[in-house]
């Protein structure tokens, strides 16, 4: 009998249990810290910001690049700041690397603080493939992880010298080819093993592809995807440049002969294009790979390139000028917290986007950089960063742009350009000189030199010694480099 008393009244407290419970005061839950995200950095080579379907072209088919800007945020206005020679990349990429403006950093990025370096201090692994064009050692010292690196500014895309970091050093090199291939597939690998891994701590990994940068020799099976004849002109096509402003035969300009002919103008972007498309394929492959092994919900990707290209706009193929189509250049990021479908107007730099990336990881604000922090913008609380923007190059050019309006000055030359962008995008009439105009020729000119001041350009507005514009590029004799295979040494080149 007293058995069963404790069993009614075992029932009782615990049908009763529950209205206790409801009064008692709730532990409070363990929280736990957000898994800061992945970096997936993706760097083109040589692609012009309008050489994408997303950013408007008609022809050239980018489905997985488009989709990256579809889920984040395109700048249209991003540019890289110029050069000190020719070979633009390099400085391109030291400015990226560094978060330092053109005129407080060099090619060779030794003893300066990277942004790999800094993700990798605070608690990042950091891998790396494809071009390096900033130094060995400097290589070296900012992964932790590499493979199939290629040291350097370009090489045949068909038989490129590779390196893998293996104990902190570069091994020799291997000659590989496909490059756009060598790199995914590094890349590939890299992400198969963190995936296996225990993944303790986040990635930061760069692929850096040598693409669309010459030779313009895509793979077999791109040859001919674009047929030259139905690709349009560029709107600013010209046989030849209208001046000679000191860099008529560069060695990018002696890609084609002179003067420029539609027809090679037309084949040489169907080339550029089927180089473009099989990075866009490769692209859509790594991000498969995220999304195959639950990465990708978690991880921040940029898609960025180092400089523009010519490729017939102004009589130009190269990227040895300050026109748009040659200082502009694609910059999409995408990822948590970023916001979609956005397309932003804002004057961003390269260098902007390591401080930029430091931000939205969590991670502290790197020292001494002179890039922007731009998110607020890609968070869609901002509009812009700044009010305008400045480019140089080498000694023989100046420029600066507002939101409507363009200033490019050749000192050596003492010859100005004033463009209005708004309603003259491909920079076309030439404003400067006019009386209802000079009003803003001047304001421009004013700020040119205080971007001078500021960045620690010492070139003058005018130099002392004012050379000849007029040339004859007809008479130009074409020299072949090195790295140009049979497809192109046959196309371009054969007279």
């Amino acid at each position: 009998m007293k058995s069963i008393t404790n069993l009614r009244w075992l029932w009782a407290v615990l049908l009763a249990a529950p209205l206790f419970l409801q009064y008692l005061p709730e532990k409070p839950a363990v929280s736990r810290p957000a898994a800061k995200p992945n970096i997936l950095f993706i760097f083109a080579d040589d692609q012009r910001a309008d050489a994408l379907g997303i950013a408007g072209n008609a022809v050239v088919k980018t489905p997985n690049i488009d989709q990256l800007a579809r889920s984040g945020t395109r700048f249209a206005n991003c540019y890289v700041m110029g050069g000190h020679h020719g070979a633009i990349c390099a400085p391109s990429r030291a400015m990226l690397m560094s978060g330092k403006s053109l005129f407080h950093v060099y090619d060779v990025l030794d003893g300066v603080h990277t942004m790999p370096q800094h993700f990798a201090g605070n608690g990042y692994e950091t891998f790396g493939t494809g071009k390096w064009h900033n130094g060995a050692k400097t290589f070296e010292a900012s992964f932790q992880k590499g493979k199939a690196v290629m040291l350097g500014g370009m090489s045949d895309h068909f038989q490129v010298p590779v390196r893998d970091l293996n104990n902190g050093k570069l091994g020799e090199p291997v000659t590989k080819g496909f490059s756009t291939d060598i790199f995914t597939e590094a890349a590939l690998s890299y992400l198969d093993e963190y995936a296996k891994g225990n993944k303790a701590n986040p990635f930061f990994c760069y692929i850096a592809y040598t693409a669309p940068h010459d030779p313009r020799s895509p793979r077999e099976d791109y040859i001919g995807k674009y047929p030259a004849k139905d690709i349009p002109l560029p709107g600013n096509f010209k046989p030849i440049h209208p001046f000679d402003y000191g860099e008529a035969q560069v060695r990018d300009e002696n890609l084609a002969p002179w003067p420029r002919t539609p027809e090679i103008v037309k084949a040489t972007l169907s080339d550029y294009y089927g180089l473009i498309s099989h990075l866009d394929t490769r692209v859509g492959d790594i991000i498969q790979s995220l999304k195959d092994k639950g990465l990708y919900e978690n991880t921040i990707i940029v898609y960025a390139a180092d400089n523009g290209l010519a490729v017939g706009s102004h009589g130009l193929l190269g990227k040895q000028s300050l026109y748009e189509h040659s200082m502009k250049v694609p910059f999409i990021v995408t990822g948590p917290g970023i916001a979609k479908s956005q397309v932003s107007n804002a004057l961003v730099y390269l260098y902007d986007i390591f401080p930029t990336l430091a931000s939205v990881t969590g991670l502290p604000a790197p020292d001494g950089v002179d890039g922007k922090n731009l998110a607020g913008v890609i968070g869609g609380k901002a509009k812009s960063v700044r009010e305008s923007s400045f480019t140089a190059y080498r000694n023989l050019i100046r420029a600066v742009r507002d939101d409507e309006w363009k200033l490019i000055r050749y000192p050596n030359r003492d010859y100005t350009q004033l463009f209005n962008l708004k309603k003259d995008p491909l920079e076309l009439e030439n404003l400067s000189g006019k009386a209802e105009y000079r009003q803003k020729e001047e304001a421009l000119k004013k700020l040119l030199i205080q971007w001078q001041e500021k960045t620690g350009d010492t070139v003058a507005y005018t130099a002392k010694t004012i050379l000849p514009m007029k040339y004859e590029p007809e008479k130009f004799e074409r020299t072949m480099d090195k790295f140009q295979p049979k497809y192109t040494q046959d196309k371009y080149f054969k007279k």
